[in-house]
This record gives structure tokens, C-alpha cells and sequence, in this order.
């Protein structure tokens, strides 16, 4: 799973569906969220999935206007299409993630 940063968050996010989970390595519910975050990469299918430290990319989370954290974004060649914040249940993120495919 490849981590954005500045430089390279657009041009990753600029075709076909991918989810962005923006974290810090500080925050205590974002490291709750990352084995689901994980487990979910490997379970959908024709999704890309990257994280971003907002702490490393502070103007791509500034361009997106996070200010909570975790915030799940989802992108669809490059618009977003949905964002959750917060600690998400699996089941629901998935169901979330395929209803944009």
C-alpha cells in the first residue's frame, strides 16, 4: 500500500476509484482504523488504496479540508465522490466502496 504525499497525491488518485485514508502516526483512532483499512485493500477488487500522513502532507490535507482524523476519502478519477470520518465499521466501508465501482 503506497503512502501519498504532495507531490504525487494527484496524479495516483486521477483514474478509476481509489480510497485515501488520511491519518497521523499519533492518533489513536486512525491506528484502530488501519488493520481495516488494510484488510480492505486486500479484499476489493479494481480499488486503489493510499494513505496519507497529514502530518508529511499538510497541503493536501489543507486542499481537501480534513481537520478531523482518520478521514476516508474515495475518489473517482480524481473527484471525490464520498468521505467518512472516523473509525468505520468493515462491513460498511466495503458496502460504502463498491457502492462507487
Amino acid at each position: 500500500m503506497e503512502t501519498l504525499n504532495d507531490n504525487n497525491f494527484d496524479e495516483s488518485i486521477s483514474q478509476g476509484v481509489a480510497v485515501v485514508d488520511f491519518y497521523a502516526d499519533w492518533c489513536g483512532p486512525c491506528k484502530m482504523m488501519g488493520p481495516i483499512f488494510e484488510e480492505t485493500a486486500g479484499e476489493v477488487k479494481g480499488v486503489k488504496f493510499f494513505k496519507l500522513n497529514v502530518d508529511e502532507a499538510k497541503g493536501t490535507a489543507s486542499k481537501f479540508g480534513v481537520m478531523s482524523i482518520p478521514t476516508l476519502i474515495v475518489f473517482k478519477n480524481g473527484e471525490e465522490v464520498e468521505r467518512l470520518m472516523g473509525v468505520q465499521q468493515k462491513d460498511q466501508f466495503i458496502k460504502t466502496i463498491k457502492n462507487h465501482l
